[in-house]
């Protein structure tokens, strides 16, 4: 069993900045696993948004190129997503999971950005 644990939303105005963290827990061998930040927002489907590999290539969905990192730290089992130049059409609540998914997906963490 692997336990996803994510932190670091919350409400915050257009042009913002947060760093999202998720902690791995379980019967994991974090760095072997490439890992992915997914969003959903309401009434749309789940969608990939960010991916690091095991050796930190990372890849980005279009609509937060030059806006979003991702990154990992394997000593701790957490990856991180920094989110800048935060827009509106980015709320949503934001789950981390291995690219492809295949771990129990956690609570997420609720991203408002709202004037």
């Amino acid at each position: 069993q692997v336990q996803l644990v994510e932190s670091g939303g919350g409400l915050v105005q257009p042009g913002g900045s947060l760093r999202l963290s998720c902690v791995a827990s379980g019967s994991i061998i974090f760095s072997i696993n490439n890992m992915g930040w997914y969003r959903q927002a309401p009434g749309k489907q789940r969608e990939l948004v960010a991916f690091i590999t095991n050796v930190r290539w990372t890849n980005y969905t279009d609509s937060v190129k030059g806006r979003f990192t991702i990154s990992r730290d394997n000593a701790k089992n957490t990856v991180y997503l920094h989110m800048n130049n935060l827009k509106p059409e980015d709320t949503a609540v934001y789950y981390c999971n291995a690219r492809p998914a295949i771990f129990t997906w956690g609570q997420g963490t609720q991203v408002t950005v709202s004037a």
